[in-house]
Formats: structure tokens, sequence, C-alpha cells
């Protein structure tokens, strides 16, 4: 062999096949179309308390009579309630029209919506009222 022939020879491709295999890309399978919306409301009803004596006495009452679900709001039997702590208490037990007749008072009402999918930015809407207040 000569040199030209033994350059000719190194230039030429040793596995053509493998070369072959692995340079044709594979085609990924498509991934089908999530067009499910997901949709969140949530709402808010601001109180005062406008009595608090009564607030006091129906949040005392409801850690004696339902102290384990008082204990997994934090609050103890053995522990005086602050202000406060009593009005949440209630607010997590009682729904709004009970607690109007406990010494509190609905001032605004506050629903917030979003809803999107996986191809949009969510869609956010936020409506207020306040008692007395028209639609």
């Amino acid at each position: 062999m000569n040199n030209l022939t033994d350059l000719a020879h190194l230039n030429r491709t040793s596995h053509p096949k493998l070369r072959s295999v692995v340079g044709i890309p594979r085609p990924t399978p498509a991934r089908p179309l999530d067009l499910r919306v997901r949709a969140q409301r949530i709402q808010i009803d601001e109180l005062v308390v406008d009595d608090p004596c009564q607030v006091l006495a129906h949040a005392g009452q409801a850690v004696l009579e339902d102290p384990d679900t008082a204990a997994l709001l934090g609050h103890d039997p053995a522990t005086p309630l602050s202000l406060p702590a009593a009005a949440a208490l209630l607010c997590a037990l009682y729904d709004t029209d009970a607690l109007t007749a406990m010494g509190l008072r609905l001032a605004r009402h506050t629903t917030r919506v979003s809803a999107s999918n996986q191809q949009t930015e969510p869609v956010s809407l936020v409506r207020s009222t306040a008692p007395g207040q028209e639609d």
C-alpha cells in the first residue's frame, strides 16, 4: 500500500451501520392536549366583634363542649381565651348565620375566583359586598 491509499482507508467509516443508527432522531410521541380547566373559589367573611362578653362566653362554652376540636385549633380548656382567640375559635366552628347570634357582625363578604388550564394564564375575579350594599 502506498501512503495515499493508507490515508483514504482512514477516512472511511469503519462502522457505517452504527453511525446510521445513532444519527436518526426518533420522533417523540405527541402528548394529548389537556383541555381541563381548574377553578378555585375562596369565600371570605369579614366579621367584627360587637359584643365582646357574648363572644368570650360562647367561645368558652365551645371549648368545654368540644375540647378535641378546640385543641386542634390550639386552645386549652384550662387557659382563658383572649378576645381575638375567642373570635377565631367561633369563626372556625360556626357558620356566619350562627356567628351573628354570638356577638359578631358581618362586615364584608368577598369571593375570589380563579380558573385556568395548562395553555393559558389564569383568569381571576374578585367580588366584595358589604351588608346593605346593593349588588
